[in-house]
């Protein structure tokens, strides 16, 4: 089969990789669209010693699993657990301590034409909703993670920092609470994009210093971890929504004396994305800017990596 190889930092399109045989309680998906992630970008430029097939977030077709999954469309949670270690007993199957990690961490990804999954990680995408949509299952996901780590409420306030691919998802679904909401960017553009969904939004040096409640980080810069920061009031959250390919230098007594609780945040629940999805209360169409076959995977990439470019998919089969 096809699959987008990376190997010492480097990518490859290859044409030989076997198709995998699932082994016992997983199942085998012919991947339909995917979709390049930031990770994915990070993952090219080093952030973690990985080599295999990339891609995480998808939507495919079970060829080989139970009957009521077979020639169903599917979207999949990345995280393959053990079941047994004392975070999967505790309910916390995230932080499995023997995990392995779609496309990212010891597993093949879904930039190919095949990947395996376990069955329990697969859930059926609901008819009405467009396989292209449902490829942002897992990002809206992560996006909602912050709202299963932290209670919001209508007289929160919060920032949102970074208007990119996650930075629009998270303020999708934190506008949804009814809070005091405000997303700081550099692209107008993309700005508008949210402004139309009723969304307040301004440029990011035009943050009042110590007014919000909560700043959620979607940036993954130095800089946009700055603008959080001096954002909060004493005893405020700051959630980091966004992995940093390098090392952030900050303030620790600051954070002491304003007693801010620092939370990070990846992985969330994708019952409710795919309501949500299903539901049309988010809007991820206008995020779509570009569609590649596989074949073309590297030109996707590379577009993939242009400033201002938000999501990029793959076709990966119809």
């Amino acid at each position: 089969m096809k699959g987008l190889w990376l190997e010492n930092n480097q990518l490859q399109l290859r044409t030989d990789i076997p198709i995998p045989e699932p082994p016992a309680g997983e199942a085998l998906v012919r991947v339909l669209r995917a979709g390049i992630c930031n990770t994915d970008v990070e993952l090219l430029k080093g952030y973690y010693p990985y080599t295999g097939i990339l891609g995480h977030e998808f939507v495919g077709v079970v060829e080989q699993g139970p009957e009521h999954l077979v020639n169903k469309r599917v979207v999949g949670e990345i995280n393959a657990v053990c079941g047994h270690c004392r975070f999967c007993r505790s309910g916390q199957p995230t932080h499995c301590e023997n995990r392995t990690v779609l496309g990212i961490v010891n597993r093949h990804g879904a930039f190919a034409d095949y990947l395996c999954l376990p069955v329990d990680n697969l859930h059926l995408v609901p008819d009405n909703v467009p396989t292209e949509v449902a490829t942002f299952t897992e990002p809206v996901a992560a996006a909602l993670e912050i709202q299963q780590q932290i209670p919001l409420h209508p007289n929160n306030r919060v920032l949102v920092i970074g208007d990119g691919k996650l930075g629009q998802l998270v303020a999708q679904t934190l506008a949804l609470t009814g809070c005091e909401l405000l997303v700081v960017g550099r692209h107008q553009d993309k700005l508008t994009n949210l402004e139309a969904r009723g969304i307040k939004t301004s440029i990011a040096n035009a943050v009042t210093d110590g007014y919000f409640d909560i700043s959620v980080e979607c940036t993954g810069n130095p800089e946009g971890f700055a603008i959080a920061r001096r954002a909060l009031r004493p005893r405020g959250t700051l959630v980091l929504k966004s992995t940093y390919a390098g090392n952030l230098s900050l303030d620790a007594s600051s954070l002491v004396v304003d007693e801010i609780t620092l939370i990070g945040s990846r992985c969330g629940p994708f019952p409710p994305a795919l309501q949500l999805l299903a539901t049309k209360q988010i809007d991820v169409q206008p995020l779509i800017h570009a569609s590649y076959p596989l074949i073309e995977a590297l030109t996707a990439f590379e577009q993939a990596q242009s400033r201002g470019v938000l999501k990029v998919l793959l076709e990966i089969s119809h």
